[in-house]
């Protein structure tokens, strides 16, 4: 495990060629774009927890047949201050950092009142988002950063709390077909009250306003959402959306904000203060994007933990959304480093294994339905709707795999009826060992897998004029532990899940967490092509990387 998770990875500024063995399809142009933790050490610190590693961006450019690889560390302000520094000195969530010890009573005084209520990190090491012509790593903090897609520099720090009031926002938002962007963050005891704002960020500079400046500048919030509580609202990662709605689950995963307040007092992290409360019930909101209101009907579910939606679509009056759920909060706690030793794979158990799990909740209720009675007519599936006293609905999802995580599907079917999910197959131990692609309709299943291979998250890319939902390729970033196997993206047939290619890399390459594909035809294509220059250097193997 420690060639995955314990040692600091080197960036690779230059472009690499990659050893291709296997034939590329012809159609496929384009840049795989990744983002993940890559350095968990600075000087005699170390984080603790992975999640907290300085964000690593890297690229697969593919063209032509031929592939070439680059990586390159964000260039954040908490990569700066920590470097400068030789130490941690920005605090990350599962990692409280302190003021240098060599600093007078009073420096220290004005540290701890600053970090009372905390400036988040901008380390955003969790995804890529596309808004409008700009490409941004994400955390699930207030900060985004833009960075350049083709060399992997770092441009400007964006806060989103100076265009929408949130103190946090997720990482994995959706884009409508007009290539908005609609996000969720949580706004913190805002004029008295802790909301969950759902918020749209144009694709461009709408007409008639000035045409200087980010589309940023026009985000708009179109709903939000009361927490239940006012001082522990609920922890969410995703959420989903249809054509008419999105879906929100407050789940009974929540962070305390007085343990936040007084974490640094009391020399603890900020996720201990994140608590599973299993004797809660998880609520499901449905907001009706056309009235920009939530549906008044109260729907609930059992107590759960939800880092990734899936999908959701309308059928016959009724919505169905489809989550990889667990049991408790277990696999944040697996990550912590000191749980990532050579023992992991033997003693690292997940007490709960991630399940796609299928729910429907009606549209309409027929408030003379008799009590208990199953309001999901819908024969696709056997998830239940039961209704209950005070106008209650309670929702009982279909289990349809055991053992998955980091789902994706054809984008094309977001918010539509789909039938296939690509993901990682998770099952005890935290770590994806196989990519599978799983039928909704068959409920059948394919796998790739590969001896001590630890495949990314599965991105689908579609091939140009695809008839049938999976008609394209999976591209998947795989570590190697073997010492013989350098690591490789691989390419499969996304019908047949058979290896089309593999492109080898002579580098240190990390374990990501989540990205997207830019096709060519997504900007200039001559733009991402290596120079000659590059090329020649490329061709000669690695470059020594810079640190």
């Amino acid at each position: 495990m420690d060639i995955i998770f314990g040692r600091n990875k080197k960036e690779q500024l230059e472009p690499v060629r990659a050893k291709v063995t296997g034939k590329i399809p012809a159609w496929l142009q384009g840049t795989l774009l990744r983002n993940g933790p890559g350095m968990h050490t600075i000087g005699e610190t170390r984080y603790n927890h992975w999640f907290d590693g300085l964000a690593l961006l890297h690229s697969f450019t593919i063209r032509d047949g031929e592939v070439y690889y680059r990586s390159r560390y964000l260039r954040s302000d908490t990569y700066n201050a920590n470097i400068e520094a030789n130490r941690i000195v920005v605090s990350e969530f599962g990692t409280m950092a302190y003021p240098d010890p060599c600093k007078n009573i009073f420096s220290k005084a004005f540290s701890y009142l600053s970090h009372t209520l905390p400036d988040f990190t901008d380390n955003c090491l969790i995804n890529i988002m596309k808004c409008g012509e700009d490409f941004f790593a994400t955390t699930e903090t207030n900060y985004i950063r833009k960075i350049n897609p083709q060399t992997l520099e770092t441009l400007e720090k964006v806060d989103y709390h100076k265009y929408v009031a949130v103190n946090l926002a997720t990482s994995h938002p959706h884009y409508d077909a007009d290539g908005n962007v609609l996000n969720m963050g949580t706004s913190i005891m805002d004029k008295g009250k802790t909301r969950y704002v759902m918020f749209k960020i144009p694709a461009t500079v709408p007409e008639g306003k000035k045409k200087a400046g980010s589309p940023l500048k026009h985000t708009e919030v179109f709903c939000s959402i009361t927490s239940r509580s006012l001082l522990s609202p609920s922890y969410y990662h995703s959420f989903g959306i249809t054509e008419n709605y999105i879906v929100f689950l407050e789940q009974p995963f929540k962070l305390d904000i007085l343990k936040m307040l007084t974490a640094y007092f009391r020399g603890v992290n900020w996720a201990s203060c994140l608590t599973f409360h299993r004797e809660d019930k998880t609520y499901i909101h449905i907001v009706d994007q056309r009235t920009r209101k939530p549906v008044p009907i109260k729907f609930y579910t059992d107590p759960m933990v939800v880092f990734h939606h899936v999908n959701a679509y309308e059928e016959d009056g009724c919505l169905l959304f489809d989550v990889i759920a667990y049991e408790d909060s277990s696999l944040y706690q697996l990550f912590y480093l000191a749980n990532l030793n050579q023992d992991f794979e033997e003693k690292a158990r997940l007490t709960s294994i991630p399940t796609l799990k299928r729910f429907a909740v009606p549209l309409q209720v027929d408030k003379n339905a008799d009590v208990g009675s199953n309001l999901i007519k819908v024969a696709s599936t056997t998830a239940r709707a039961l209704k209950e006293k005070d106008d209650q609905v309670y929702c009982r999802p279909e289990v349809l795999y055991e053992g998955l995580e980091l789902p994706r599907i054809n984008y094309a079917h977001n918010g539509r009826q789909y039938r296939y999910v690509f993901a990682a197959e998770v099952q005890w131990s935290p770590i994806p060992t196989k990519i599978l692609k799983y039928d909704m309709l068959t409920k059948a299943s394919l796998k790739w897998g590969e001896e001590h291979c630890w495949p990314a998250e599965p991105l689908f890319v579609p091939m140009p004029g695809a008839k049938d939902e999976d008609d394209g390729i999976i591209l998947s970033a795989i570590v190697s532990t073997d010492p013989q196997k350098p690591p490789f993206l691989l390419i499969l047939d996304a019908k047949t899940f058979t290896e089309l290619a593999r492109a080898s890399v002579d580098v240190e390459m990390h374990l990501d967490l989540h990205g997207l594909f830019i096709p060519d035809t997504d900007w200039d294509a001559r733009k991402q092509v290596p120079s000659r220059e590059e090329q020649g250097r490329a061709s000669d193997g690695p470059v020594a990387p810079q640190t």
